[in-house]
């Protein structure tokens, strides 16, 4: 966990006090609701279909026991009782009233948590591996470095109005959880042929009406340069971007117009500017920054609990086919990686209940040093589980039902909230989701397809990253009624790729149909049971599951 200093802590309240100002002049009628848009905008306010939504920003997905409880008491006091996740690592509450929004905000801000630059043409919430500073491939915490950026790019006043929204996400293990292809810049930690930690920057990634794997322009950037590297490219962006059409305003665009190669040599003459200025980072201000982290006191000597551990597996079944599915291995002896489902059976996908809330924070406290993550497939985690306690932490989140055996697997759904609250969108996801759900809720079947992902998106803004589901649900309008496009092949993580449209849209009525077919087709193509499906679609293309799906229709 980060601690906040007293500047972190002013800068909320002030924020708070300012847009109680601003609403009590807009509920006055002094402020018209086009003044009020960007106003709200700069604190994660949208206005949605039925009501004002809330966004709050987790940097770099970590939260606190108490947070997590204010964010219960903000569900429940100000809200209908839940919180929705996103694949952000933010979460928005869709149904609280205008007039309550200052005193919400004001709850957030006694935990250090607010709304600021969640929404609005600026420097997003910055994300980062789930896993971070426990997975055993890690290079270092990349958590610093989100934090490091949180403080460079909050109120920047070069880049506040930006032609559009940015997104960075850091990864610095081996398998990419943070999906940073897939951003306006992705950064990956590694080590150079010396042994040396820096990044590779990649650029130009992103979903939407137009998606594009990011491109590397920075092989390897030694750390003290980051932040001087990442305002040229930000000048850069800011400079050539499009202001006049907003569909042509990403960085992606950018980059795919001018060519990665150009880009780059843009970026590399305004750093020559920036690279020995004051933005150069020294080894005492980074310190300083990993000194605010707190890391568990792990027990150094945790003794052998695998003895025991095995044999409760063995007299549990219930509990064993939960830790094989939802249990990773930690990088300290003794303790493992929880992760945990917010997919259950008929639910919305990322969902969680102020009662949920509550208790996995009392689990947190118990068990996992009083620190949850949320990560981008809509999901929570325990970073730090003893082994010994696996059981009964188990026990405790089965009985608020979160502890649903399908991490990776085919109901464990990434989804935007759709038609049922978003303004944009042109067909619903959740009813969507919570179908497949309920036609694959047999485990046994849905472990017998192996890793598979699923992405629904209400519309082409790809909220849901459609574009990177194995099997990919895009929401289309067509003269008035729900359609789907289905895409196949796509993946997030370090080997990201966009799927291939399998074909002509599909009716709401059929897309769980379709689901059904592609599954079936998978397992009659797959060479072996241990063939996952990516595997199955790369080997084969798509034109035998497209021939299936439309046989009969």
């Amino acid at each position: 966990m980060y601690r906040y200093d007293d500047f972190d802590e002013r800068l909320v309240t002030e924020r708070v006090a300012e847009f109680r100002d601003q609403v009590k002049r807009r509920l006055a009628g002094e402020l018209t609701e086009d003044e009020f848009k960007p106003l709200r905008l700069m604190n994660g306010v949208y206005l949605q279909l039925h009501a004002y939504m809330l966004r709050i920003a987790i940097p770099y997905g970590t939260l606190s026991s108490q947070q997590l409880r204010m964010l219960a008491h903000v569900a429940r006091k100000y809200d209908k009782g839940y919180g929705h996740f996103t694949t952000r690592q933010n979460i928005q509450f869709h149904w609280i009233k205008l007039e309550e929004l200052p005193d919400a905000m004001a709850d957030l801000a006694s935990v250090k948590m607010h709304g600021m630059q969640t929404s609005g043409n600026c420097i997003r919430n910055i994300t980062t591996d789930q896993w971070a500073a426990v997975a055993r491939s890690e290079v270092e915490d990349p958590r610093v470095w989100g934090e490091i950026l949180r403080q460079w790019s909050t109120l920047h006043p070069e880049f506040s109005f930006l032609p559009r929204k940015f997104k960075i996400a850091i990864t610095a293990a081996n398998h990419d959880r943070a999906a940073i292809k897939v951003h306006d810049v992705g950064l990956r930690l590694h080590r150079n042929e010396d042994g040396e930690a820096g990044f590779e920057v990649l650029v130009g990634g992103g979903l939407g009406r137009t998606a594009f794997i990011g491109k590397t322009i920075k092989p390897f950037l030694p750390k003290r340069h980051l932040l001087s590297y990442l305002e040229a490219v930000m000048r850069v962006y800011n400079q050539f971007g499009r202001r006049d059409n907003i569909y042509k305003a990403r960085i992606k665009i950018l980059v795919h117009e001018l060519g990665a190669e150009a880009f780059a040599k843009e970026v590399e003459a305004e750093w020559e500017k920036l690279k020995d200025s004051a933005l150069a980072l020294d080894d005492t201000s980074i310190a300083e920054i990993a000194r605010r982290f707190i890391y568990p006191e792990y027990d150094a000597s945790p003794g052998d609990d695998q003895s025991e551990l095995n044999a409760t597996l063995a007299a549990n079944p219930k509990f064993e086919t939960w830790y094989k599915n939802s249990v990773a291995r930690h990088r300290v002896a003794g303790y493992e990686i929880v992760t945990i489902s917010l997919k259950p059976e008929g639910k919305t996908p990322g969902d969680a209940t102020a009662e949920q809330m509550n208790a996995i924070a009392d689990l947190a406290d118990r068990y996992s040093f009083g620190e949850i993550r949320v990560g981008h497939e809509q999901n929570l985690c325990l970073p730090n589980v003893r082994q010994r306690d696996l059981f009964e932490l188990w026990r405790g989140l089965d009985e608020i039902g979160v502890a649903t055996p399908n991490v990776n697997l085919i109901s464990d759904i990434i989804a935007c909230p759709g038609l049922d609250y978003c303004s944009l969108a042109n067909a619903r996801s959740i009813p969507v989701a919570q179908e497949i759900t309920r036609r694959f809720r047999d485990l046994d079947r849905a472990r017998g397809l192996g890793r598979l992902h699923i992405n629904i998106s209400g519309c082409i803004n790809a909220c849901g990253h459609h574009h990177v589901g194995h099997i990919g649900i895009l929401g289309v309008e067509k003269n008035g009624e729900e359609f789907y496009q289905i895409t196949l092949g796509g993946r997030a993580d370090e080997k990201a790729e966009l799927g291939e449209l399998i074909g002509p849209a599909v009716p709401y009525g059929d897309v769980v149909d379709v689901v059904e077919d592609i599954v079936e087709t998978y397992l009659e193509l797959r060479a072996n049971p241990k063939e996952i499906f990516l595997e199955t679609v790369s080997r084969v293309g798509i034109e035998p599951f497209k021939e299936r799906v439309y046989a009969a229709r």
